[in-house]
């Protein structure tokens, strides 16, 4: 398994003109929740929450409470990261009186499906946008710059994590076949290493803002 073709990555250099493009396009309307979740967006690799303002605004205008994850960017896993990502998870938890809807894209998806092996019982769902937790982890287009990054290998992270396991709680895999730096493969999964796979159509970084991607995350949240 190897990271997508030159064609989809080159096509990823047009994602950033989205918000642009978005003012000829008819505005995104969800209809509201019939039940309102609480949600944690968690950003992927060298990005910010900002990424995910768009999101996060589509998703709260239709009744839902939509929290940032609170460690800023994304440079990689470590134990620290982890520590104060779980404490901001009980703290939201606590808050709100009802277990938290974790939706990561890219690497913040991998986050949240090991958060959720660690805490069962604060999480309601992992929903993961184009993360790479199935398969060999250079199957994507950004291990050499990840690896620079972060200090260590894609291979070897500096926490006990075993990736492809799934979450013991319900866990869906939001991927594409146009993705530019994940492997399609690696971010769908296999049987038995998450409970759903559905297929969009945008490039990996249009997960973040897509109105494909708002609208699939918004469907999951109405599911029981």
């Amino acid at each position: 398994m190897h990271g997508p073709s030159l064609q989809y990555f080159l096509g990823e250099a047009l994602t950033p003109l989205e918000p642009l493009l978005r003012q000829f396009r008819e505005p995104l309307e969800l209809p509201q929740s019939a039940k309102p979740r609480v949600v944690m967006l968690l950003p992927g690799f060298g990005t910010h929450p900002f990424r995910m303002r768009y999101m996060a605004e589509q998703l709260e205008r239709a009744g839902h409470k939509v929290k940032r994850w609170g460690l800023g960017f994304n440079f990689g896993p470590t134990e620290e990261n982890f520590a104060l990502l779980e404490k901001r998870l009980e703290q939201i938890h606590q808050r709100y009186g009802q277990e938290v809807v974790l939706v990561g894209w890219s690497l913040g998806g991998v986050f949240a499906r090991e958060m959720a092996k660690r805490n069962p019982d604060l999480v309601a769902k992992v929903i993961t946008m184009g993360s790479p937790f199935s398969g060999t982890p250079y199957a994507n287009n950004a291990w050499r710059i990840y690896n620079l990054v972060t200090g260590h290998s894609v291979a070897q992270p500096p926490i006990a994590a075993n990736m492809a396991a799934k979450p013991p709680v319900e866990t869906v895999a939001l991927w594409s076949p146009r993705d530019g730096i994940v492997s399609p493969r690696s971010s769908c999964g296999r049987a038995g290493e998450r409970d759903r796979a559905i297929a969009l159509r945008c490039t990996h970084l249009g997960f973040a803002n897509s109105a494909e991607a708002i609208e699939a995350v918004a469907r999951e949240l109405e599911l029981p």
